[in-house]
């Protein structure tokens, strides 16, 4: 086994992972073996930092002993001096444990580095992401935070990874329920009331107007006249519609200032309306469409998940419907946006639906990588969709009024001398990243059931958790008899040498090391719950330093070698929580 000194690795920042894995790589061509497994972190710090099974499944590949195998591997392995010798355990697991200085020599370097160790990626792509989604004439409700939060997270994380993000919130703003909305305006409509809760009136004239139309036939053929005149260009009709869409764009702009979260565009359905007749045209001169019973469909027999059921673009009466806009919101992004990618954040309910939509888009020659990211839903504590009393969606507006004042009502009992406008802001923070943090910790898939005491909570996997563990280390600065910049390295130019001594010490530098390859990972599956679950573990690894290890009262050069860790710690928990869309308080 051949050991030499580390190489000078310019201004490459490669992870632990990546220089063991290449390794890994360059040992099994040696060994005249074939590539199999990888390099993980250890699942149990007690066999070391980290792990490969590559030898456990080249054993049952090739019907020889695993452990003969291993051997084969580490007799070909180059570790320079980067970790103690490695060791094979259990029926042929080969384990990895770091010299305590190289680790050390790394944290240092991530120190001096701005983006915390993370690269940017060797391929940039120019990435539209569709989340939100509200529907105009409607208020957002609990069921949006999943594709809002998780839409906006990957935004976040894909451009620090440098990629080129445009966000689009593809409202939906078009349709038959304008129809209803216009009628009631029409004749339903209390002008003190819309101006005092736009949304509410909007509700109210059309579930009235829904409600006369279902037993009055005169109601629902004018209904129906009322959108025929919308869809023909009728100015008046126009100009309530598009009254109704600028007062809910506005409420909505409020709910996403509270929510810290941007828009690159908000392209409406209606903004592809004349876009749609030139989408059938093509598809049916291209043969990709037929027509079938007077309306005109596209066939997937032969994608048997698909099944029987076609896509509909043209109704038999010669209506459009949201598969047409589906499809022009397609060649939008591709022709107009130049995306090589798109991420539609959008519920599980809708697999079927953009299955097709990406069939028609293979079909047409259109190579841009699309991906239907999908999510559970949010449940009450009956293990129900979240409803209010009365079975109504509970209202975002409310359920987020209602964190920042529980968040606030803690932060009173725990430290009632803040000023008031320290309340103010802690329990906003506190509040709202309680609420993101909650979503975004659960794998997307899972239903999980909305709770108020689990999500607020100072203790276990939670924002407040979090963020405290931010803030404690906030304080040992202030404490600090030097200046040390938060966001610089020590002392200027010359930071001070990272040591570590104890247990404690290098296991929170080698959690810290591990951002870098937590933070790429998680868009192999869109998975922010991989950088939260990463964040809980770095704050319990900082609290248990923090119980082992003084800080301020210990000699140098411990003291400044702890000064940066600790500085390093409060920079990857801000920049983590960033990444998740939740902001970090100063004091709580």
């Amino acid at each position: 086994m051949a050991i030499r000194q580390l190489p000078d690795r310019g201004n490459s920042m490669e992870t632990f992972q990546e220089i063991l894995g290449q390794k890994m790589t360059e040992a099994l061509d040696a060994s005249g073996l074939p590539q199999a497994g990888a390099v993980t972190p250890a699942t149990d710090a007690r066999f070391g930092d980290y792990q490969s099974n590559a030898a456990l499944i080249l054993g049952k590949q090739l019907g020889e002993n695993p452990r003969a195998i291993a051997q084969r591997i580490l007799d070909a392995y180059d570790l320079w001096d980067l970790c103690d010798p490695p060791t094979i355990a259990g029926a042929g697991f080969i384990n990895f444990t770091l010299r305590s200085e190289t680790i050390a020599a790394h944290t240092g370097d991530l120190l001096r580095d701005e983006r915390l160790g993370v690269e940017k990626a060797a391929t940039p792509k120019r990435i539209v992401i569709d989340f939100g989604s509200p529907n105009v004439a409607k208020p957002m409700h609990v069921g949006h935070i999943r594709s809002t939060v998780l839409g906006d997270a990957l935004a976040r994380i894909a451009s620090f990874l440098g990629h080129e993000v445009i966000r689009d919130n593809h409202i939906g703003d078009w349709g038959t329920q304008f129809g209803m909305v216009i009628y009631g305006w029409k004749h339903l409509l209390d002008r003190a009331a819309l101006e005092r809760d736009p949304i509410a009136e909007l509700v109210r004239i059309y579930k009235e107007t829904n409600e006369k139309a279902t037993s009055d036939p005169k109601v629902r053929e004018a209904v129906r006249e009322e959108l025929v005149k919308l869809q023909a260009g009728d100015p008046e009709n126009f100009s309530i519609w598009k009254e109704t869409v600028d007062l809910s764009l506005k409420e909505f702009e409020r709910a996403y200032q509270v929510l810290d979260i941007h828009y690159d565009i908000q392209r409406g359905e209606s903004f592809y309306n004349d876009r749609l007749p030139t989408v059938v045209e093509r598809l049916l001169k291209s043969g990709i469409a037929e027509v079938s019973e007077g309306a005109v469909c596209v066939f997937f027999r032969d994608i048997p998940e698909l099944g029987e059921k076609p896509a509909i673009i043209r109704k038999s009466d010669g209506g459009f419907n949201y598969t047409t806009t589906d499809i022009a919101t397609v060649d939008y992004r591709i022709q107009d946006l130049k995306a090589d990618t798109v991420w539609l954040v959008v519920g599980a309910p809708q697999i079927l639906h953009f299955k097709q939509i990406i069939a028609i888009a293979r079909r047409e020659g259109y190579t841009a990588d699309f991906r239907h990211v999908t999510f559970g839903s949010i449940l009450g504590e009956d293990r129900k969709l979240m409803k209010t009393r009365s079975g109504e969606n509970v209202p975002l507006r409310d359920l987020l009024d209602e964190a920042v004042q529980r968040a606030r009502k803690i932060i009173e009992e725990k430290n009632p001398d803040l000023s008031e406008s320290e309340k103010v802001d802690i329990a906003q923070k506190v509040g709202i990243g309680a609420v993101k943090y909650y979503d975004l910790s659960q794998y997307r898939m899972t239903d999980y059931i909305f709770s108020w005491d689990r999500m607020l909570s100072f203790q276990g996997n939670t924002a407040p958790y979090l963020q405290n563990a931010y803030v404690r280390i906030r304080s040992i600065f202030r404490k600090a008899a030097v200046a040390v910049p938060l966001w610089g390295a020590l002392d200027g130019a010359n930071p001070a040498k990272i040591t570590l001594i104890t247990p404690e010490e290098k296991s929170l530098a080698l959690k810290l090391s591990q951002f870098a390859e937590v933070v790429p990972s998680m868009l192999n599956d869109f998975r922010p719950n991989l950088l939260a679950n990463y964040l809980y573990e770095l704050a319990n690894a900082f609290h248990s330093f923090y119980e082992a290890c003084p800080v301020l009262k210990s000699e140098e050069p411990a003291r400044s070698s702890r000064l940066g860790l600790c500085e390093l710690s409060a920079r990857v928990l801000a920049k983590g929580l960033d990444l998740l869309g939740i902001n970090v308080p100063e004091k709580m």
